[in-house]
């Protein structure tokens, strides 16, 4: 089993990297479009839009009925949510000054959203889900917005900022899967792909070394 990550996204190739699995990073071509009523609806839609795109994009399912092999596409998707408004990249400074001051002193929710596409025995597969992990803030005055916009780190990150950079240094309390908030729950998608019969070599506790740990059991 092989795993296509469908993102660009550094911080999501570290976290797959830090559980052993054995990947390609193929980024998402995907027009985004925002549907779904709730947050964890919308991060799902996002996440699946781009684990689609890719698996059709690449010819997934072919290269699996000539090879015999399998193949996994993962996409993921990650949206902050306060007092109801969802807060993706900023566009601007302005707009990440803008969120950092809705986020200040407050506690605030991060979905990420996971589909996993693949092929398997004459079908296309697909398992999607999310996770919400709650972070409060400290308060952030002007000045500290402003200094933390100057390093450039918050215009990537959804709701202009960071926790494993340093943005760490605004975090008071988190509540939930801290990887989640990075960009990936981490434990879930290698639960879930387990629960798929995704990873291989583990067997009644005992673990097969010659397959998990080095690339995940992933073949």
């Amino acid at each position: 089993m092989k795993i296509i990550l469908a993102s660009a996204s550094p911080r999501r190739r570290d976290l797959l990297s830090q559980a052993g699995f054995v990947f390609d990073a193929v980024p998402s071509e995907v027009d985004e479009k925002m549907e779904g009523e709730t947050p964890g609806q919308v991060v799902m839609s996002l996440a699946e839009q781009k684990a689609r795109e890719v698996f059709e994009r690449t010819h997934i399912q072919d290269m699996c009925r000539q090879e015999g092999t399998e193949r996994v596409v993962l996409g993921a998707d990650t949206i902050v949510v306060c007092d109801g408004k969802r807060l993706g990249k900023p566009e601007s400074e302005e707009e990440a000054f803008s969120m950092l001051s809705l986020l200040s002193g407050r506690t605030h929710e991060v979905y990420t959203g996971v589909c996993l596409y693949f092929y398997r025995e004459g079908n296309v597969c697909r398992e999607t889900f999310f996770e919400c992990t709650k972070v409060t803030m400290y308060p952030i005055s002007p000045e500290q917005a402003r200094w933390y916009i100057q390093s450039g780190e918050p215009m990537d990150k959804a709701g202009a900022y960071g926790i494993q950079g340093l943005g760490a240094v605004f975090i008071k309390e988190i509540s939930g899967d801290y990887n989640s908030v990075v960009g990936l729950p981490l434990a879930k998608v290698w639960q879930s792909l387990y629960a798929l019969g995704l990873i291989r070599g583990i067997r009644d506790g005992e673990q097969d070394t010659g397959n998990v740990g080095q690339g995940a059991g992933l073949r």
